[in-house]
């Protein structure tokens, strides 16, 4: 190895857990982050400070100003043209660590494009907001035996555990169903950014030591950043009637199709069930003349008062001022079509 790069990263390779060796694996290894928000900017600025060789960033949403308080890549001028958060996030990051290679995926992860998405990782880091996710990641890290780390905050509250398949408890062990019921979110409950720091720096520490070739134990980390506690506990034993590790039926991977879904917190839909690319030009000059229309050629923003929409290049796209799926898909049928 050159001298710059040991120059660039004597501190971690003076640390004896990482050391020259480490450092090397560091920079040959590849990590995926789902979900670019609080947790997953963290994630990716922290990973490639650190030299990981190769960052996979999977996002589905776009940079918006309530997001400048926690998320830690974004600045006002990508809240203010709406970029795409992995774009904006990759863009950070070539001014990070220009020897990284980041591949940014303006993408919902589903079952049809997760193989595709995270191949090659080594590791998964969950910075995701919504339990069908994770359940979707842990099947397909159960199958493939790739670690990840589960994240998530709130409040001022957070947890994080890494999952070890083939030896470790998995996601659907210890949370066997979605939680019943409201729950807290960011935007119902707020959230400091320090806990959302707190537990993404967690999980990197997780990351870089399974990408060290440690085995990071396995206990379930709990904090609360406001009333200055922290407590672990072990991981339950893995469970053989497990759907996921024990019967090994992924039922999340290899089961039907989805629904269009509410947002975590976001009184907003996506829709995600268009098989065809859109021509956002074409849809533009069309969406004009009913209301107002911003296009940054990542995506298209088409404002109809009390409701906003998103429109990505795949077909995709979030619509802001409902909860309500049938009326997100009318709206979505009548604009931009079937």
């Amino acid at each position: 190895m050159s001298d710059s790069w040991r120059d660039r990263y004597s501190r971690q390779i003076l640390f004896p857990g990482i050391g020259e060796e480490g450092q090397r694996r560091l920079s040959e290894a590849a990590a995926a982050v789902v979900g670019c928000g609080a947790l997953g900017s963290f994630h990716a600025g922290a990973l490639a400070r650190a030299g990981v060789g190769r960052l996979i960033l999977i996002d589905r949403d776009f940079v918006e100003w309530s997001n400048l308080q926690r998320q830690w890549l974004y600045e006002e001028s990508d809240a203010r043209e709406g970029l795409p958060k992995a774009v904006a996030a990759a863009r950070a990051l070539a001014r990070i660590n220009s020897e990284t290679r980041v591949e940014a995926q303006v993408a919902d992860l589903t079952p049809e494009n997760i193989e595709e998405l995270l191949e090659g990782a080594v590791v998964v880091l969950d910075g995701t907001d919504n339990f069908e996710t994770r359940f979707l990641l842990n099947d397909y890290c159960v199958e493939h035996a790739v670690p990840w780390i589960y994240g998530g905050a709130v409040g001022s509250y957070g947890i994080s555990m890494p999952v070890m398949p083939g030896s470790s408890a998995c996601f659907e062990c210890v949370f066997p169903e979605p939680p019943q019921g409201p729950q807290p979110t960011c935007e119902t409950s707020g959230v400091m950014n320090t806990i959302t720091s707190l537990v993404a720096s967690w999980q990197v520490s997780l990351a870089l030591q399974i990408l060290c070739g440690r085995r990071p134990e396995q206990k379930i980390a709990m904090f609360d950043a406001w009333a200055g506690t922290f407590r672990q506990v072990e991981m339950p034993p893995r469970d053989p009637q497990c759907p996921a590790c024990g019967l090994r039926s992924c039922r999340f991977l290899h089961g039907a199709a989805r629904v269009p879904v509410s947002l975590c917190g976001r009184n907003a839909v996506q829709i995600h069930d268009r098989k065809r690319p859109l021509d956002l030009d074409e849809l533009a000059r069309r969406l004009s003349a009913l209301g107002e229309v911003r296009h940054n050629g990542f995506a298209l923003r088409f404002l109809i008062p009390p409701h906003e929409m998103t429109i990505f290049p795949d077909g995709r796209a979030i619509i802001k001022g409902t909860q309500d799926p049938g009326l997100a898909r009318s709206l979505y049928s009548r604009f931009v079509g079937n």
